[in-house]
């Protein structure tokens, strides 16, 4: 064998060696692991049971205590729960005590009651008996009067009725008269209050401005530079603005003739603008009269919104509104249409106010009331009627429509608003002053109406009223019949006619009236 072999098998011998002295030192390494590790294992279970006691112990005790708890919280329920039903005892004992004692009332009451019914049981029949003797009697009487007078007991009755009946019809009419009197009485009073309320309440000037249809020239020479070289500079301006131009002998003044007063204030403008600027030729004419139209179609729309925002108003087209703008260059009676309508408005407003209707739709159609006036140049037909079609085409209230057609009396009003538009348009119109009358010449003209009136044969009062467009004549009954009242209005409207300058018309009204009085003592 050779060394290696030897080696290998040494090597190999002292692996095995190795190995089975390795096993048997690991082998009483892990006995005495083992060992230990059952001491531990002992020594842990011990521990546990202990613990484990130590626990239940504890676990014992705490459900005692809870227990405990339990029973007396379950006591002190049980203690309230007794108090408790002792309190609705107590309570159930006095209801007891109090439903015995009203027993007792009402067995009393009970007897009273049926005392009380066996007296009026008694009664009732002791009123039988006497009913039954009346009735006796009353026929008794009953035939004798008919003997006596000769009627049945039905003829009687209608007799009877017939003079209450008079007697009723006379009484209620006495009761009638006194109410109207009084209603009529108070009316006029209120009236009246509301009237001058409403006149002190809005101040106006006496007079309204009206527009100017003159133009005053610096000196006549300006004349014919207006007119220019055959007339080219006036046909340029009477072109441009649709305005005549009359130049006559009327020194140093050009009238202005249109019936547009809104043209002719343009003509006005733009003439006056000439004069001052020298330069006077067509071209010029035309560039100043196409700037000032610019500018009136402004102010128109700036005098519209102010006029509808200091009414307090809102909602009005704009179309309309434009309308009312143009109304500063109207005049009626020389009286400036917007003004007058503003007048109206204010007046209108305050009325309504003061009997609790609707002052805004007052305000509004005292406002438009007189709107026509702005194209009844243009328009065919009276200023109400077209005025009433523009407020129905821009959508205007019905009532405001109707307000506006009848505010001159021709129709009927549908609202207590139409009547009030009707009642400002006239004070607006009628106070002294409003169109162009000093208060002087106003009273002189009264006066002379007045003055007419009594100078004919059996008027007893006269009266000028309305601003002097309406006299009342009380004429002495026995001395002026039906006939010659009649005559009377005649004559004297036609006296008035030859006598008189007034704006307008007079109305005269003659009353005939016979009044007969006697007291009753």
């Amino acid at each position: 064998m050779s060394i290696n072999l030897y080696i290998f098998l040494a090597l190999a011998v002292g692996l095995v060696v190795g190995f089975v002295l390795s096993a048997i030192y690991y082998r009483g390494t892990a006995g005495k692991r083992l060992k230990d590790a059952e001491q531990k294992t002992s020594r842990l279970l011990q521990d546990a049971r202990r613990e484990a006691a130590t626990i239940k112990k504890e676990g014992d005790l705490a459900a005692k205590d809870k227990i405990v708890q339990a029973k007396v919280e379950v006591e002190k329920e049980l203690k309230e729960q007794r108090s408790e039903l002792n309190r609705l005892d107590k309570r159930l004992r006095n209801r007891e005590e109090m439903l015995d004692r009203k027993l007792e009332q009402f067995d009393k009451k009970e007897y009273s009651f049926n005392r009380r019914e066996k007296e009026f049981l008694n009664r009732e029949k002791k009123l039988a008996e006497k009913e039954s003797n009346y009735e006796k009697l009353l026929k008794e009487q009953k035939e004798l009067l008919e003997r006596l007078s000769g009627l049945s007991s039905e003829d009687a009755k209608k007799q009877l009725l017939l003079i209450i009946e008079e007697e009723s019809k006379f009484e209620a009419a006495k009761v009638a008269k006194r109410v109207e009197d009084e209603a009529v009485e108070s009316a006029n009073r209120k009236s009246k209050e509301i009237i001058s309320l409403a006149i002190q309440r809005y101040a106006s000037d006496y007079v309204s401005e009206h527009t100017i249809s003159t133009v005053s020239l610096p000196s006549d020479e300006m004349k014919g530079r207006i007119i220019g070289r055959e007339g080219r500079n006036i046909r340029a301006l009477e072109a441009a603005t649709g305005i005549e131009l009359i130049i006559d002998d009327t020194p140093q003044t050009v009238l202005l003739s249109g019936f547009d007063p809104v043209r002719r204030e343009i003509a006005r403008i733009s003439l006056e603008r000439l004069i001052a600027d020298g330069r006077v030729h067509p071209a010029r004419i035309e560039e100043v009269v196409e700037k000032v139209k610019k500018e009136i179609e402004n102010t128109i729309k700036e005098d519209g919104d102010k006029t509808v925002f200091d009414l307090g108003l809102h909602g009005i087209h704009p179309e309309i509104v434009k309308l009312l703008g143009r109304l500063k260059y109207r005049t009626s009676y020389a009286q400036n249409v917007l003004q007058h309508s503003r007048e109206v408005g204010y007046l209108a407003g305050i009325m309504a106010g003061e009997l609790r209707v609707d002052s805004k739709l007052a305000r509004r159609a005292g406002l438009l009331h007189d709107i026509g006036k702005a194209v009844d140049h243009e328009v065919e037909g009276s200023h109400q009627a077209i005025g009433a079609s523009l407020a129905r085409k821009y959508g205007e209230n019905a009532k405001v429509v109707n307000a506006i057609e009848v505010h001159h009396g021709e129709g009927d009003p549908l609202s207590v608003e139409a009547a009030l538009v009707a009642a400002a348009d006239a004070l607006s119109a009628a106070r002294p002053g409003a169109r162009k009358e000093s208060l002087e010449r106003y009273l002189k003209r009264l006066e002379k109406l007045e003055e007419l009136a009594t100078s004919f044969n059996g008027v007893n009062k006269c009266y000028a009223i309305q601003a002097g467009r309406e006299v009342r004549i009380i004429v002495k009954p026995e001395e002026v019949n039906d006939d010659l009242s009649a005559q009377l209005s005649r004559d004297l409207a036609k006296k008035i006619e030859e006598e008189l300058t007034y704006p307008g018309q007079i109305k005269v009204t003659v009353i005939r009236e016979s009044r007969y009085v006697k007291y009753a003592r």
